[in-house]
């Protein structure tokens, strides 16, 4: 992280880390803005609020095996961040990148996601689909 960024943000990226590595959300709606934007890779609209990102954060991390992050990259300012990632959905291998961005307050306002390849994502969106179709219907 850029020495110069906010300590909020720097705070905020450290705990998305150790939930990651934990396997425990438990503290994701803390790190959200109530108007935080998710921009999934499979899905042309994207989805809006805190309560929404965070069902769907949280249900990726479930559909997602031997996920981890690889590599980080910020602007200077540091109020965006890029996270390389590597997982696994049933036996598709992904690649992803996950643009975050913050305000400065610590919170993320923006969540972006890239997956490649094509039939990587194809898997993961079929997944997330089953499993969000109960709790968001009319959404995708």
């Amino acid at each position: 992280m850029n020495p110069s960024s906010p300590a909020s943000i720097a705070s905020s990226l450290r705990e998305w880390h150790r939930m990651i590595d934990t396997a425990d959300l438990a503290a994701l709606p803390a790190l959200l803005h109530p108007d935080v934007v998710f921009r999934s890779p499979a899905a042309f609209k994207p989805y809006e609020g805190a309560p929404a990102v965070a069902l769907i954060l949280r249900t990726v991390f479930g559909v997602f095996s031997g996920f981890a992050y690889e590599r980080q990259f910020a602007t200077g300012d540091g109020f965006d961040v890029a996270l390389e990632f590597r997982a696994q959905v049933g036996d598709r291998q992904l690649k992803g990148i996950d643009l975050i961005r913050f305000d400065a307050d610590g919170r993320i306002t923006d969540f972006e996601v890239m997956i490649r390849p094509a039939s990587g994502l194809q898997v993961l969106a079929e997944e997330m689909g089953r499993r969000l179709a109960a709790a968001m219907p009319g959404k995708g």
